[in-house]
């Protein structure tokens, strides 16, 4: 290999290696986390970020705030505000380890809450439910990163509209927890079940004077063996038996 290459070679290396320790960070560190605060809800509800990272709050409509409770954050740490604001945004970063809480002046009592946990879940905030809403748990936030407005407390984001549309449906709009087709399967079950039964007892019927010539015809095998009638007779009755003109138990 070429001094040229070599370089090439170990160039492409230290790339690959930079770039690969750019993607192995915390999205938070690398970019600025944006929560939303609209009416009446902060979007996401849960964030999760490592300890130095810049959140802004944005206004998305309205006029609101982002109110930290005092008694629900790290001891550690300050209370940040940013007072009710109309329009732009506020920016705060996050240094101490722990959960925060954090509500709108004017629409706190509508339940417009946050809860950001920088790095592990902790402090006064994990001790008990927050006052004025509801936020999602801090061990969900963190496996999920972000919580969405609307999901489920538990970070699952489910509802129960089910898949394929509302209703409470379940799958294919179905009744809730089942499949919308399981009476249409069933019915066209049931009818193949009819159309089958009814084939059998046509094919049935169609095989009976067959059986019976065969029992016939046993019966006369069964006399002739016995010697009840001589050969001459069984020849002619099994004649006649095939001609469907006589009954072999005569």
């Amino acid at each position: 290999m070429t001094n040229y290459s070599r370089r090439q070679f170990l160039g492409v290396l230290g790339a690959g290696a930079v770039a690969s320790t750019g993607l192995s960070q915390p999205a938070s560190a690398q970019e600025t986390p944006v929560v939303k605060m609209g009416n009446n809800y902060f979007d996401p509800i849960g964030l999760h970020v490592e300890p130095g990272t810049t959140v802004r709050f944005e206004i998305a409509a309205g006029a609101h705030s982002a109110t930290a409770y005092e008694n629900r954050i790290p001891s550690d740490a300050s209370a940040f505000d940013s007072g009710v604001i109309s329009s732009g945004g506020f920016e705060y970063t996050f240094e101490e380890p722990g959960t925060y809480d954090y509500y709108c002046i004017p629409h706190k009592s509508v339940g417009m809450v946050g809860r950001i946990v920088v790095g592990s879940p902790g402090g006064p905030a994990e001790e008990s439910s927050i006052p004025d809403g509801e936020v999602p748990d801090s061990e969900t936030i963190v496996q999920n990163g972000a919580v969405a407005i609307g999901s489920d407390v538990d970070g699952s984001g489910s509802t129960d509209d089910g898949m394929m549309g509302p209703g409470g449906g379940g799958m294919m709009g179905g009744p809730r927890g089942g499949w919308g087709g399981v009476p249409f399967v069933g019915g066209a079950l049931g009818m193949l079940g009819l159309v089958g039964g009814l084939l059998y007892w046509a094919l049935d019927r169609g095989d009976a004077p067959s059986r019976s010539d065969n029992s016939a015809m046993e019966t006369l095998q069964r006399r002739y063996a016995r010697g009840e009638i001589d050969e001459e007779e069984f020849h002619r009755r099994r004649e006649r038996l095939e001609t469907g003109e006589e009954d072999a138990s005569q």
